[in-house]
C-alpha cells in the first residue's frame, strides 16, 4: 500500500484555476493570505525561461486579487536547476522542502500517557480548539490568524475535517486535523504548544489517530529542515520522498 503513495494523495486546500501540461494553479478566494492555498504546481521541471513567464503570470493574477506573495511548488523527488536555484535565490525566494511520510497505525507503538488527554473537537470544546490556534497562528500576522478563525468554523461545520484538542494535566496543549480518505488518513494542522512541548503530547495525538484508523495508512508532510522529522522517523513512519518549493513574499 505505502509504495502507492505519493504526493497526489495529499489534500491541498484551493480551486484549480488555470491548467496545463506544464502546471496547475491553485485558488482559495475564501482565505487569499494561505500561501498553501495560493499557488503554482509545476507537473515537470521547467527552464528559466517557463518559470520567469509563469512568474510574471502569477505575479499578475495575484497583484489582481491584492495578494502579495508568489508560491511555486516543484515536482516531486526532482532537485530543481542550478540555473533555477541561483536565479529565486537573487530574486530573494525562500527555498525549502517537505517530506512524505506514511505508517500502518499498527506500528506505531507510542504508551498512553495518563496526564494527556486527547478529545474531537465539539461544541463544548470548540472555543479552546480555536483560542489555541488564533496563539499559535499569530506568528503568521494578526490577518492570517484571524481568517484561520472562520476557516477552521468552516471546517467544523462543513466536515471536511476531523478536529482534535489534547489536554495536558486539564490544559488546553495540542491541536491537529486529519483528513479521511478510501486508504488514506492525513495528518494535517499538528502543532503542540511551546509552553507543553517535550511532555509527549504529540505523541498522544497521533496515538488518538492511530487508533481511530486502525485499518487505513496514515500520511503526513514534514517540514524537510524540521526536528519533528526526526521524531516521524524514530516513531516507524516511511519516508516517501521529498518536494521542494520556493516562496517569495512582496514587501
Amino acid at each position: 500500500m505505502m509504495k502507492t503513495i505519493t504526493f497526489e494523495n495529499t489534500y491541498i486546500l484551493g480551486y484549480i484555476v488555470n491548467e496545463s501540461e506544464q502546471y496547475r494553479q491553485y485558488h482559495y478566494p475564501e482565505m487569499l493570505c494561505r500561501y498553501d492555498s495560493n499557488f503554482i504546481a509545476l507537473k515537470q521541471m521547467p527552464t528559466l525561461i517557463v518559470f520567469r513567464q509563469l512568474e510574471q503570470s502569477l505575479r499578475a493574477f495575484h497583484r489582481a486579487h491584492g495578494q502579495q506573495h508568489l508560491k511555486f511548488i516543484f515536482p516531486p523527488n526532482k532537485i530543481m536547476s542550478d540555473e533555477i536555484a541561483n536565479y529565486m535565490k537573487t530574486e530573494e525566494y525562500d527555498i525549502g522542502f517537505v517530506e512524505l511520510y506514511a505508517i500502518n497505525p499498527k506500528m506505531f507503538s507510542v504508551a498512553k500517557h495518563s496526564s494527556i488527554d486527547v478529545q474531537l473537537v465539539s461544541d463544548t470544546n470548540m472555543e479552546a480548539f480555536l483560542k489555541l490556534q488564533y496563539e499559535e497562528d499569530l506568528k503568521y500576522g494578526e490577518t492570517f490568524a484571524k481568517e484561520k478563525q472562520e476557516l477552521l468554523r468552516r471546517q467544523y461545520d462543513d466536515g471536511s475535517k476531523l478536529q482534535m484538542i489534547a489536554y495536558y494535566e486539564g490544559n488546553p496543549a495540542g491541536c491537529v486535523e486529519v483528513i479521511e480518505r478510501d486508504k488514506t488518513v492525513e495528518i494535517d494542522n499538528f502543532f503542540v504548544a511551546k509552553l507543553f512541548r517535550y511532555h509527549g503530547v504529540g505523541g498522544q495525538i497521533q496515538r488518538f489517530v492511530m487508533e481511530l484508523f486502525v485499518d487505513k495508512t496514515v500520511i503526513l508532510l514534514a517540514d524537510g529542515e524540521d526536528t519533528a522529522r526526526e521524531m516521524y522517523q524514530k516513531q516507524g513512519y516511511e519516508y516517501l520522498g521529498f518536494r521542494y518549493d520556493g516562496l517569495k513574499v512582496h514587501k
